[in-house]
């Protein structure tokens, strides 16, 4: 592993604490301007991850799949519109974080939040977006990794689960950013407003996932071993002239 790999992914692993430190100190301080400091939070908060890849020198064929399944996650959303927070973008990004690897899952969530938004309307909440579903493809690389999401029902609960954790953080960005004064029952009420909305997300993600779940990473995976695991074929210099 190179120098400038470890470099940036321990910057991403202290960016993951960071966010959620920069949240509450801005709840306890309240200090002038906090909604546009935690937009530069945010932010710079993603950055690592983007270098993390890059320092990887990924290939053309590595890169066919995360392209497909963040055009795939962006479409989804875009296909749904009409259905409030019922997508597929948290399945499929926990797909990508499986099959891929925790970088290019976290990249697949944010390419997917900043691909889509071009047909919501980008905004302050693009990063916050761009973060909260790069981290569920993150975190499912990291989990993959140690052996537990190998069956649909394990993703399913993992979904249902990130689903409530990414309505925590869009509400948390909400609540700290925007309320004034904030109180407890001030935020109660935010938080309180944005649940169900939340569980439906946990739904549509629980639904997509025992759907889609075993027919994708199937085909991902077979798409990796063919493009990516088979050697290259020899160049014409090896060839016997006939």
């Amino acid at each position: 592993m190179r120098k400038s790999h470890r470099f940036w992914q321990g910057l991403a692993a202290l960016s993951l604490v960071f966010l959620p430190l920069l949240l509450l100190w801005c709840a306890w301080r309240n200090p002038p301007y906090k909604a546009l400091l935690l937009f530069l939070g945010v932010s710079l908060s993603c950055v690592p991850f983007f270098f993390t890849f890059e320092a990887e020198r990924p290939t053309a064929a590595q890169l066919m799949p995360l392209i497909i399944l963040a055009a795939a996650a962006a479409a989804g959303r875009v296909l749904f519109a009409a259905v409030p927070n019922f997508k597929p973008v948290t399945a499929i990004v926990i797909i990508a974080g499986v099959t891929l690897g925790k970088n290019q899952g976290f990249l697949c969530g944010a390419l997917a939040a900043l691909a889509s938004n071009l047909f919501f309307g980008q905004g302050a909440w693009t990063p916050w977006q761009m973060f909260a579903w790069g981290l569920v493809g993150y975190l499912s690389g990291v989990l993959s990794r140690r052996g537990l999401l190998r069956g649909r029902l394990s993703a399913a609960v993992w979904g249902a689960l990130f689903s409530l954790l990414y309505g925590l953080i869009m509400d948390s960005w909400t609540v700290v950013g925007f309320i004034a004064p904030l109180t407890p029952a001030a935020a109660l009420a935010a938080y309180g407003a944005g649940l169900p909305f939340s569980l439906i997300h946990a739904l549509s993600t629980v639904l997509f996932l025992l759907l889609l779940y075993r027919p994708w990473c199937r085909i991902i995976r077979r798409m990796q071993t063919k493009y990516i695991a088979a050697p290259p074929p020899p160049s014409p210099a090896h060839k016997t002239d006939i």
